[in-house]
């Protein structure tokens, strides 16, 4: 992957192991001012100023090719080391020890599991669509937004129950309360999709490339 040396923007690696088109993250990430291009081998990690890590599909597959093309080490690796991160979706989930989901273990990154919903047959799982999010700590991702108030896009069938609960940055609900963002050190992952929440999607993903 070349990249222009001469580009001042921040240098955003997103994570392509081969599940869905990534397109849509790397433009919503260009639109706010990062220089955001695929990698496919983790030896392309080097340099990037950050690494985003988006995800869909089912968990039991997307392990497998974490595994298999090198990226499962070596995203433990940049978080372990504290460098900038951005998890989307399936992208946060697979950061935690173990999913219901295929009965399958995810990078272990974080103590934790992900359930799926089990709450009133009225309310149909997969959760999608639009659902507020609340948060209750001033972090840099926040500034602009409105607890409780603004709107991000949501489509899963499981959500993240992590053992450390200081992870916790955003809160959603659906049929009760669950963990939809978390924050550790520079380590971000959101379970809504950003790039698909319009114009606050776009306003936490510009305040993410501010605290780069």
């Amino acid at each position: 992957m070349s990249v222009d040396s001469n580009n001042n923007k921040p240098r955003l690696a997103v994570i392509d192991y081969g599940m869905g088109n990534l397109r849509s993250v790397v433009r919503a990430w260009e639109h706010v001012g990062a220089n955001a291009y695929l990698v496919t081998q983790p030896e392309q990690l080097e340099g990037a100023d950050a690494v985003i890590f988006p995800g869909q599909g089912a968990i039991v597959d997307a392990m497998r090719l974490l595994k298999e093309t090198g990226f499962d080490d070596a995203i433990r690796a940049w978080i372990a080391a504290d460098k900038p991160f951005f998890g989307i979706c399936l992208g946060l989930q697979a950061l935690f020890e173990y999913s219901e989901e295929g009965d399958c273990a995810g990078l272990g990154v974080f103590k934790g599991q992900v359930r799926r919903f089990r709450i009133d047959p009225s309310l149909k799982v997969p959760h999608m669509g639009w659902n507020a999010v609340t948060f209750d700590r001033e972090d840099p991702l926040t500034a602009g937004l409105q607890s409780g108030e603004d709107q991000f896009y949501f489509v899963h069938s499981y959500y993240i129950d992590p053992e450390d609960k200081g992870l916790a940055l955003f809160e959603s609900d659906y049929g009760g309360r669950f963990v939809s963002g978390i924050r550790s050190g520079n380590c971000y992952a959101t379970q809504f999709h950003p790039e698909k929440s319009q114009a606050k999607g776009l306003l936490l993903y510009s305040n993410f490339l501010k605290s780069l």
